[in-house]
């Protein structure tokens, strides 16, 4: 028995996860091997009759497009002052891996990804990727129109404020790199270590100013060690500053 017939269990018997299923997904699939793919995790070695790897990549690269489209459609509506600049930041604000990690988390996908993590470890980037892997595989199995709505009613009618997001930092590189440019500071990111650890690969970077190491990151590519890194210095300089202006 395959992994989503576990899941959706067989016709007239219900077992495991199905009303999970059905309320997320809202419908009951017509292609079981594409959600059976959504939800398998690279680090099982999953290959099927004709030697293909089965994992959520391919549909993650798929649903990535999708949803990318849904909410551009959906700026492009709600907000019609809005120049290009603006509604491209606002797109990469609600598609963030941040946003993704945190929806996928609050849906439990814990329950039903297949991995070689314990379920109490899953890497967050997994809840994101799988989220994206799951509109890739609606999209497959029934199409656009039912991926716009499960885009409004998981991703968009919950989670997304307009007024909120405007505030929102959407990359604390660009941040800090901004922030040292007007102070007319040094700034570079050096990578300082490469580990594997639970299975996937880990980068360690450090955010250096006018020479002196000021925060590091760590993540599973050198761009979300950077991200991580800048964040972490911009805190930290904001809440030394906060101090000093206390003291003052």
């Amino acid at each position: 028995m395959n992994f989503l017939k576990k899941i959706f269990g067989s016709r007239g018997k219900d077992c495991g996860n199905l009303s999970y299923y059905k309320s997320l997904i809202g419908f009951t699939p017509r292609h079981v091997e594409y959600y059976e793919a959504a939800f398998t995790h690279k680090s099982v070695n999953k290959e099927d009759g004709e030697g293909h790897k089965v994992n959520y990549e391919r549909l993650e690269f798929l649903g990535d497009a999708v949803l990318g489209v849904v909410i551009a459609d959906y700026l492009f509506t709600h907000v019609p002052q809005g120049n290009e600049g603006y509604l491209t930041q606002m797109r990469a604000k609600i598609v963030s891996r941040e946003q993704l990690n945190m929806i996928g988390k609050n849906l439990h996908f814990e329950k039903v990804i297949k991995s070689s993590f314990l379920p109490s470890s899953i890497p967050l980037d997994v809840y994101g990727n799988t989220m994206e892997a799951l509109i890739g595989a609606i999209y497959k199995d029934r199409g656009y129109e039912k991926c716009r709505k499960f885009i409004y009613r998981v991703i968009i009618e919950p989670y997304v404020n307009i007024s909120a997001l405007e505030h929102k930092v959407s990359s604390y590189k660009s941040l800090m790199i901004q922030l040292a440019q007007k102070s007319h500071r040094s700034i570079k990111f050096e990578v300082c270590d490469e580990k594997s650890e639970d299975l996937q690969q880990l980068f360690g970077v450090k955010l250096i100013l006018d020479g002196k190491c000021v925060a590091k990151g760590r993540g599973s590519s050198k761009k979300k060690a950077e991200e991580r890194a800048a964040k972490r210095a911009f805190y930290s300089i904001k809440g030394r500053r906060k101090q000093k202006n206390r003291q003052e």
